[in-house]
């Protein structure tokens, strides 16, 4: 990857509906030389993906809460099990292994207090294997990105 294919990278990161005609002005190169540079980077698996960010507050899903989950135990079942279980949970977006006190943290977003409080009861606890469960609630947001500084 070469500093044209950053630069291009860090574009499309910006706004990836840009045509291939507004990047290759930025770029200085013809269209057709930045039309084969992105297949390239999507061949190499580099951009994995274009996707739409929605504004969580106007689709009912602004309360956002990130749970940290205690397991039972630690056998490779239950890391199997409950991975399988969560992964079928629409209101978590981010599902992480991590090390420390706990297991995993998973990023979750809901309406509010109440439909948190639904979603722990009817669908969180009732996943196998957990032995404990600590909600830490979003006061406020000081920095969202998915674009990484190339």
């Amino acid at each position: 990857m070469d500093a044209i294919d950053k630069k291009l990278l860090n574009l499309l990161q910006e706004d990836s509906k840009k045509t291939n005609k507004e990047l290759s002005s930025k770029l200085n190169l013809s269209v057709t030389a930045v039309y084969e540079r992105i297949k390239k980077l999507e061949r190499d698996g580099v951009i994995a993906n274009y996707i739409a960010q929605l504004d969580r507050t106007k689709i009912d899903k602004s309360f956002m809460v990130f749970c940290h989950i205690k397991l039972v135990q630690h056998t490779k079942e239950f890391l199997t099990k409950f991975e399988q279980q969560v992964v079928k949970l629409e209101e978590v977006l981010e599902c992480f292994h991590v090390s420390g006190d706990y297991d995993y943290i998973l990023k979750i977003y809901v309406k509010d207090m109440e439909a948190y409080r639904e979603f722990m009861v009817t669908k969180l606890t009732t996943l196998q294997h957990i032995g404990s469960t600590h909600s830490t609630f979003m006061i406020g947001e000081v920095k969202n990105t998915a674009a990484f500084s190339l």
